[in-house]
């Protein structure tokens, strides 16, 4: 039976929240088509994005729903959203340490795309500096780690050490996404002729990519639909580079390469690994870099393809081709990414 009186009925605050989140999906669109035009505000892009602010949002719901039970509304939720993020700001665990000021971040920015607060509103919660000594994920041992046996995973380690495959794309690799730099110059040959639409461009971009950014080496591993759907070419380093390819070679085309991807994996910490080996295998020694510019005025010559760290890596000098190298077979743009949170033991 329906409602007798539809009038008075109300739609909750979790509704109304599931409504706007709804109504801001843009999965699948550009980002940057529509930052170009503006129209970037009330949209989310990315599906993990989305699954990352409705799990943060739902702890604020939680908290509004045992402190203000009288909210009913977005725009009394939008009132106590700083207070809560204050709250969470000045919060210890157990045993005494500070909420991440990663978590932090992404609490403000999920609450800032709801309820759509403006960099400019004087009401807009400013969360902690991030700094590289807060960094926990993949840095220390953790209870997880206690359940995952290095010895009895030992391939799965040294595989994702050699690929730098994210935990989506490892856990639907297949042996079809071993390709060989002979068979990419030929798919990239045959998709100039033939491929009119856009996402057979896409592809063809990630083709020369890898092809221009590695051109020494012959072996990469592709990685179908990562990080934003994207796909990349990426190649297989380390020492183990032969086991890697024989276990890919070893499958049907589509036959999955790990059929199970232990849930305790540090694979986040293997990519950082991967990036390292990319880095130092293409790093020049900092007296190699030459000197290429002078600044303006004083007449000192200077190396720009030289990166100097900052705030607590100050003084550590590295070289910017090799961590574009790098930051591209991870499948990030950024040189500064690669240094803030990847590249290690240097």
């Amino acid at each position: 039976m329906g409602r007798k009186n539809k009038s008075r009925y109300h739609k909750s605050l979790h509704q109304l929240v599931h409504e706007r989140l709804q109504s801001m999906q843009a999965f699948g669109q550009s980002k940057r088509a529509a930052v170009t035009a503006g129209e970037d505000k009330g949209k989310i892009f990315s599906f993990a994005t989305y699954q990352t602010y409705k799990k943060h949002i739902g702890y604020y719901l939680r908290w509004l729903h045992i402190e203000h039970p009288e909210v009913t509304t977005l725009k009394a939720a939008r009132r106590y959203a700083r207070e809560w993020l204050e709250l969470r700001a000045d919060q210890r665990d157990d045993k005494g340490r500070y909420l991440s000021s990663w978590t932090i971040q992404t609490e403000a920015a999920a609450l800032n795309k709801l309820f759509q607060i403006d960099r400019a509103d004087p009401d807009r919660f400013i969360p902690p500096v991030r700094r590289r000594e807060d960094i926990m994920r993949s840095r220390m041992t953790t209870e997880r780690d206690k359940h995952f046996s290095v010895t009895n995973n030992a391939e799965l380690i040294n595989f994702c050490c050699g690929t730098g495959c994210r935990r989506n794309v490892l856990e639907k690799l297949e042996g079809r996404d071993l390709w060989t730099r002979e068979q990419m110059e030929k798919e990239l040959s045959f998709a100039v002729k033939h491929s009119p639409s856009d996402r057979n461009k896409a592809d063809e971009k990630a083709l020369e990519d890898a092809l221009d950014t590695f051109p020494e080496e012959t072996v990469f591993i592709h990685h179908r639909s990562d990080k934003g759907g994207r796909s990349r070419y990426a190649p297989i380093v380390g020492p183990y580079k032969e086991q890697i390819i024989a276990r890919m070679r070893d499958r049907n085309p589509h036959e999955k390469v790990w059929e199970h991807v232990h849930s305790a994996a540090d694979v986040h910490g293997y990519r950082a690994e991967y990036a390292t080996r990319v880095y130092r295998q293409y790093a020049r020694k900092y007296d190699d870099i030459p000197y290429d510019r002078v600044y303006p005025g004083s007449g000192i010559r200077y190396k720009s393809e030289v990166y100097y760290c900052r705030k607590d890596e100050r003084g550590r000098r590295l070289d910017k081709k090799a961590m574009k190298k790098a930051s591209k077979a991870l499948g990030h743009n950024r040189i500064c990414v690669i240094a803030d949170h990847y590249l290690r033991g240097l």
